[in-house]
């Protein structure tokens, strides 16, 4: 059987076949997309009915990839980047462009919602995370505020994922992973946030989608698609989840106690727990995994960079450089790599720069460089772990995606004080949606294999690069991650980081 991931990007809609049976997911193709031009800086849209023409491109390749197979075809399962509005009419038509995610037109908006509910800390303690620009909350206010025709004929809000399974099924609806990305959903108690909808305007609450359950479908492949691609009847459609969700679950985490390193230029630091524990410090993105659980998210976005500036100022290939960072000493002999070359998420320093401090006429080398600039992204994922403890999260494994190696396992085991173990078949959110629909259909069959097991079949960890840490650098890492914390705040604090 075969089940298809479906992901819409601001570039690109990417689709999958999974092969539950042997955990191939190697048949992918791609259709690009491109924002509208000439619009105000700052404003990223597109018109949602291309992305439509988009994925009917992507699956009609990866259906001829598959030739006969593609009677084996049984589910589908959408995600999308996380944020961005579509707004229906009550005849189901496109009111207007879709705003995307990284759209930034709605930064005042953001602040309209913080002030009123006072502050990021009083908007996180209401639905659990801080108001973002390019959240649907802060879309759906710019819309009244700037379009108020537009506004008025808006019968249905709905995210990326939930228009394309819309369209794909009939079926309106969201699911909790899905509703959570919007900002008007309160994810501690898994439901609309009535008190934030109904200050946007009272019509709003009826304008939001009814809830999915993760577990059922959202409906059935609507049958002129499914006679358009050549499916067989009653493929079944899952209710779609948000990015992190999705990433999360292609990492092969669905169990509490579970942590995952993400080492790709995307990455962050993420846990699950049987509740949201929520980040009043506003570095955190909380949402609902797949399996009902919370989760929490730090992104580290830009960290990864560094090791690879380094490896290709040297002209090293990858094992050169690992071996390099092998034949320095821990610490690196004070030299100090913040590798914040294009700003990060967590912590929050949008417009930061690297830096490199400690250096004398001793330690300046190539080795202690590679050395540094390694232990610079540890320490990193080493600060998101310390911020999930703060936050109640019992951790005691931390899970490998994108393998640093051995001495970069071994590394982030040590910062972490945690076993650090490389996941095999691992990948970004493409594969968890084709994951859900597994996991989908096999629940509409009565058959007991659920996300864990469907986690399980797809992504194993690789027991040979499991990594212990070492009681022997406990203290120096914590007084390292101490050291790159201090300066962090205080060249912060003056301006200069």
């Amino acid at each position: 059987m075969f089940f298809l991931g479906i992901e819409m990007g601001p570039l690109m809609a990417r689709v999958m076949a999974l092969d539950l049976e042997s955990a191939d997911a190697s048949i992918i193709a791609t259709a690009p997309l491109s924002a509208i031009e000439g619009l105000p800086e700052g404003f990223v849209e597109q018109d949602p009915t291309r992305w439509l023409g988009a994925l009917d491109q992507a699956v009609r390749e990866v259906l001829e990839k598959l030739g006969a197979g593609r009677e084996r075809v049984v589910a589908l399962g959408v995600t999308a980047a996380e944020g961005g509005l579509v707004v229906l009419d009550a005849a189901d038509r496109v009111i207007r462009p879709a705003k995307l995610g990284v759209d930034r037109s709605a930064q005042s908006q953001a602040e309209k919602i913080a002030r009123e509910f006072g502050g990021a800390p009083g908007v996180i303690e209401l639905i659990g995370n801080a108001p973002e620009a390019g959240s649907l909350a802060s879309q759906l206010l710019w819309l009244r505020d700037h379009e108020p025709r537009h506004f008025q004929q808006v019968a249905q809000v709905l995210t990326p994922q939930d228009f394309v399974g819309y369209w794909l099924t009939g079926e309106g609806g969201s699911s909790a992973s899905s509703a959570a990305t919007t900002g008007l959903f309160s994810v501690p108690t898994r439901s609309w946030c009535r008190e934030m909808a109904e200050w946007i305007d009272p019509a709003v609450g009826e304008m939001l989608p009814s809830g999915l359950v993760e577990t059922s479908p959202r409906g059935r492949l609507r049958p002129a698609l499914a006679q358009a691609w050549g499916l067989s009847e009653g493929v079944w459609v899952a209710p779609g989840l948000g990015a992190r969700a999705a990433m999360l679950f292609a990492s092969g985490t669905a169990r509490p106690g579970e942590g995952v390193a993400d080492l790709s230029a995307d990455g962050g630091m993420a846990a699950v727990s049987e509740q949201p524990l929520v980040d009043f410090l506003g570095e955190g993105t909380i949402g609902c995994e797949v399996s009902g659980h919370g989760f929490t998210r730090m992104a580290l976005r830009n960290i990864v960079a560094a090791p690879e500036l380094v490896r290709r100022h040297y002209g090293w290939s990858k094992a050169e450089f690992e071996k390099a960072i092998a034949s320095a000493a821990p610490g690196a002999e004070g030299l100090t790599f913040l590798p914040y070359l294009r700003g990060e998420e967590v912590p929050k320093l949008p417009d930061a720069q690297g830096l490199i401090h400690g250096m004398t006429l001793n330690n300046f080398t190539p080795a202690n460089l590679a050395r540094a600039a390694a232990e610079g992204v540890a320490l990193s994922f080493g600060y998101a772990v310390s911020r999930l403890r703060e936050m109640g999260f019992e951790l005691n494994e931390l899970r490998l995606v994108h393998d640093p190696g051995p001495t970069g396992g071994a590394l982030l085991a040590d910062v972490c004080d945690l076993p650090t173990v490389p996941v095999k078949g691992g990948g970004g959110a493409l594969l968890g949606a084709a994951m859900q629909a597994a996991a989908v259909y096999f629940h509409e069959q009565g058959e007991t294999l659920g996300f864990d097991e469907i986690a399980g079949y797809v992504v194993t960890p690789v027991e040979a690069s499991r990594r212990q840490p070492d009681p022997g650098r406990r203290d120096l890492y914590a007084q390292l991650l101490a050291r790159q914390q201090y300066l962090v705040e205080t060249l912060h604090a003056g301006g200069f980081l």
